[in-house]
């Protein structure tokens, strides 16, 4: 394969974050924050490849973070950070690419401008550092805890703040990493360009971006918060309506639970009205047509169908816009069957479908005392109302 391979750091545990789980699989405006780098390199046309080193363990956690993206499988790393490096880019040896760019996973907001720069600069050289000049006063400390003071004033002049994704020619890295490796040097090298510097290639800097954060504490959580509500483009909101009649049968699915019914509802899918009313409110809020545009009743494909896939299809193209679900609200209104009991199991259901979090999801039903065919429980009647943000 000719050209340019991504290849993310995910191994961490999370040790100085704290938590049970680590912190690149944790959720970032809905999105983790190993989704969000991996989202920014796929949209990139000059990347060709990508792929994850995960600790083993995580592998779930990775699959599911990841899903439905277009990536090459995962693979387990080392004990250190170089090892984690070297297994990732032994994995892409049958692909061969000219050129690879390695990322960190807890920095989830690289940005296509750095790596075109990144890109361009391996031309003309064989490793690429991004980073950002360093502009507050430095000091060094000397002591401990309460007693730490200031040993002196650290000359600021040249440093330089190291970024990734670091961008290498894909043979030099490997070599330089067997040869760091035959040295004994491990442990200490710290990122990939330590590994080509202590091999003996010519680093060379590009400009980064301040927004490039490691998250590493919990208060750099806070700040990615931050910045991202910061970024928040334009809210568009959407409304769906939904119709079924009930007919024969012993269940109806609504929001995608099975509920045990004397009567089933007549559609052509599973007719459940309220994902059909969720995503004509989705669809409606980027202006993308309705359902029956995007599956046609009269397509035999879509006889029987479960809905959930018809709601996923509407999220896709929320993502593929650069867009993100901010929350939803379905009302579903009918005499029977009765919705509490299964309200939290419909929530719960739409937010697994959606990969947002249950907190963004609001189910409810009302009645329309008696009136209407409703009332007279000939049918069933969902609303729903859907917050995106591109």
């Amino acid at each position: 394969m000719a050209g340019a391979a991504a290849l993310i750091l995910a191994g961490g545990s999370a040790v100085r974050f704290g938590g049970d789980m680590p912190k690149q699989y944790l959720k970032l405006a809905g999105r983790s924050l190993l989704r969000h780098c991996v989202e920014t390199f796929i949209a990139h046309p000059d990347i060709d490849a990508i792929r994850v080193v995960i600790r083993a363990e995580d592998r779930a956690l990775h699959d599911q973070a990841l899903a439905g993206l277009d990536i090459l499988d995962p693979v387990a790393g080392g004990a250190t950070r170089q090892d984690s490096s070297f297994r990732g880019l032994e994995s892409l040896s049958h692909l061969a690419p000219d050129r690879v760019l390695i990322h960190d996973a807890a920095r989830p907001f690289i940005d296509p401008a750095t790596i075109n720069r990144i890109i361009k600069a391996l031309d003309s050289h064989a490793a690429v550092l991004p980073a950002v000049p360093v502009i507050d006063t430095l000091k060094r400390a000397t002591g401990v805890d309460e007693d730490l003071t200031v040993a002196d004033t650290v000359d600021r002049d040249g440093l330089w703040r190291a970024q990734t994704p670091q961008g290498f020619r894909y043979d030099d890295i490997m070599n330089a990493h067997r040869i760091c490796m035959g040295a004994g040097m491990g442990a200490g090298l710290t990122d990939d360009s330590a590994v080509a510097e202590n091999a003996g290639l010519k680093v060379a800097l590009v400009m980064g971006n301040e927004d490039n954060m490691k998250v590493t504490m919990p208060e750099d959580f806070e700040r990615a918060e931050r910045l991202i509500a910061g970024r928040s483009g334009e809210t568009r909101i959407g409304t769906g309506f939904d119709v079924h009649q009930f007919g024969p049968g012993g269940h109806v699915v609504l929001c995608g639970v099975r509920i045990a019914s004397d009567h089933g509802l007549v559609g052509h899918s599973d007719a459940d009205a309220g994902l059909h009313a969720l995503t004509d409110a989705i669809l409606g809020a980027i202006g993308d047509g309705d359902i029956g545009s995007h599956f046609p009743p009269s397509d035999p494909k879509w006889r029987g169908a479960a809905s959930d896939a018809f709601l996923r299809h509407a999220a896709s193209l929320v993502m593929a816009r650069g867009g993100r679900i901010v929350n939803v609200d379905v009302t579903l209104i009918c005499e029977f069957p009765k919705i509490g009991p299964h309200r939290d199991a419909m929530t719960n259901r739409i937010a697994e479908i959606l990969e947002i979090e249950p907190e963004r999801v609001s189910v409810k039903a009302t009645t329309t005392e008696k009136l209407g065919f409703t009332g007279r429980g000939e049918g069933i009647a969902a609303q729903a109302v859907a917050s995106i943000r591109l």
